[in-house]
């Protein structure tokens, strides 16, 4: 008579079928013998796998930043991003303007959801603060003051740009925790 070993499956791994050869455990695992070892499918569950472009984001860092976090975020990256700007590329305004579109991407996205009506707001103030080292000025105050300004009239498509951009990312995910919410309420029972 011939015996077979129980193999046990890992805990994450789904229901397998038996194959030609193979005698399932009595426990629910995994079968035993040539089936068992020879494959190394993911557990179907329903569900197609995702696009690698989209699970590449979902192994990015997700962090969750209150309104004021979020703000600091913004204005200590573009300022970062205006000093960078001023060392390799001589304070070029489109390439500060450019940079800006991702970094109004990431706040709006990264902000919590309870906060996300600031991210609109924040990022026109982090645009201004990120201009300090790119805008042109001899050296004194006035003179610097007048070329942030300069530069914020000849830049504000790239401002207007970032805004909107961080506007309609917090709005599609407000809607969504709104829905999410709204459905979560209609499962629970009366």
């Amino acid at each position: 008579m011939e015996q077979h070993r129980i193999r046990h499956r890992p805990p994450h791994s789904g229901p397998a079928r038996p194959g030609r050869g193979a005698s399932p455990d009595p426990r629910g695992g995994r079968p035993a013998g040539r089936a068992a070892t020879g494959s190394r499918r993911p557990p179907a569950t329903g569900r197609r796998s995702a696009p690698p472009f989209v699970q590449a984001l979902r192994r990015m860092p997700n962090p969750r930043l209150t309104g004021l976090g979020g703000g600091l975020f913004c204005a200590a990256v573009m300022f970062a991003l205006g000093c960078l700007d001023q060392l390799l590329f001589g304070a070029s305004l489109t390439v500060y303007g450019v940079l800006f579109l991702p970094v109004c991407v990431l706040t709006a996205a990264w902000v919590r959801g309870a906060d996300l009506v600031t991210a609109p707001v924040v990022v026109p103030i982090a645009f201004t603060v990120g201009l300090l080292p790119v805008a042109d000025g001899e050296g004194r105050v006035f003179s610097h003051l007048m070329g942030i300004v300069t530069a914020l009239a000849t830049e504000a498509g790239w401002l207007y740009g970032g805004t909107l951009v961080a506007g309609v990312i917090a709005t599609v995910r407000k809607v969504r925790l709104m829905n999410d919410r709204r459905q979560g309420r209609t499962r629970m029972p009366a």
